[in-house]
């Protein structure tokens, strides 16, 4: 059967009922252009779900500590940022916002990033958000030693 493509550029599948028969409720762009929600419903159940349009994207490398590279991933990104930010009192469109400026940062930056670049972005970011965070996220990024390195980190951002 062929059917015309709906306005909010082709059909999904509902995450509910898995039938991929569903219509755009409404689309927005993020503020900087990058990306496009759409709010959807399923035609068969009803269920109200989101989905995400992004543009694809050239390659981008990370530079490993031990020199291995890897395709860069927003998700590994944002998995670090939530493993570091649990319990935070800031929002999910925080670090949302914050996994965006990682990747337009190296992207920016061409072809290959280093993990240390992207480390140092995030941290200044967190410390921003949640200074709790940022030392969490610091501890294992730094990987500090003893406990006068975590102390001092601590004793920085108190100040």
């Amino acid at each position: 059967m062929c059917r015309p493509l709906d306005m909010g550029g082709g059909f999904m599948k509902c995450p509910v009922c898995q039938k991929d028969d569903d219509k755009v409720l409404e689309s927005r762009t993020t503020d900087d252009g990058e990306v496009i929600r759409r709010r959807r419903e399923c035609n068969d159940c009803n269920n109200r779900f989101t989905s995400y349009e992004r543009v694809e994207k050239r390659p981008l490398m990370v530079i490993k500590k031990d020199e291995r590279k890897e395709e860069f991933s927003r998700q590994k990104v944002l998995a670090g940022i939530l493993k570091a930010c649990e319990k935070s009192p800031a929002s999910m469109q925080a670090f949302e916002e914050l996994a965006d400026k990682v990747e337009k940062a190296a992207y920016e930056q061409g072809k290959e990033i280093s993990s240390k670049n992207i480390g140092e972005i995030i941290m200044e970011e967190l410390q921003e958000i949640d200074e709790v965070a940022y030392i969490r996220f610091a501890s294992v990024y730094k990987q500090f030693k003893d406990p006068k390195e975590f102390m001092k980190a601590v004793k920085e951002v108190a100040a």
